[in-house]
């Protein structure tokens, strides 16, 4: 099982819980409908990777940046940024058959996540991602249609949550494919603060 790192201690998540169609842009730009109730999908942590290994899928790998945060009941202790990989093309298909998404979002090597750490103001962090020194994605809690602690009501609402699940919390616009070589810099701020930086390198 993949460890996330948390305040500087390893912990074992048993479940991730991800949020979808929480930016406005990002919905556009995938041309899907604003949801009327919060959208939830979960991956098992056997998504959970380390690394960012993309060439031996057999289909295109879509990338997302999300800000992720570790649970302790109802409260978010620690922040990162993640990337939930997605098969878009099999997602699709899935979803003009109103099947689940499981194997679209939950396949091994479909979750990564930085190091996750403290924080003091939840409304004033955001993400960066950047793909080869160009900046692709951009978002915060003020942008998402579901900020964090009303997710994890809402979530708590229909599950229970362990110590140190995590909650990806929905992508920016300006996701896109993930081609070998690519160097991909996810970033989390606090106001100007930076609190995290993660490289990952595809493979």
């Amino acid at each position: 099982m993949t460890p996330v790192t948390c305040k500087y201690e390893l912990v074992y998540p048993k479940a991730l819980f991800c949020v979808g169609r929480n930016y406005s842009e990002h919905i556009a730009e995938l041309g899907n409908a604003k949801p009327e109730e919060c959208v939830f999908f979960t991956k098992t942590p056997h998504a959970l990777a380390q690394d960012l290994h993309v060439s031996f899928h057999d289909e295109p790998i879509h990338y997302e940046a999300e800000l992720v945060f570790v649970l302790d009941g109802d409260l978010l202790t620690a922040v990162g940024v993640g990337l939930d990989l997605t098969k878009r093309e099999l997602q699709t298909k899935l979803k003009t058959k109103s099947l689940p998404w499981e194997r679209a979002k939950s396949f091994r090597v479909s979750a990564l996540v930085s190091e996750c750490v403290g924080f003091d103001v939840l409304e004033s962090l955001r993400l960066e991602l950047w793909i080869n020194n160009v900046l692709v994605q951009s978002g915060g809690v003020k942008d998402m249609i579901y900020p964090p602690l009303l997710a994890l009501e809402l979530l708590h609402s229909w599950s229970d949550t362990h110590k140190n699940d995590l909650l990806f919390t929905g992508t920016p616009k300006g996701v896109g494919v993930v081609n070998v070589g690519d160097v991909f810099i996810g970033k989390v701020y606090e106001n100007d603060k930076l609190l995290v930086e993660k490289t990952w390198i595809a493979s």
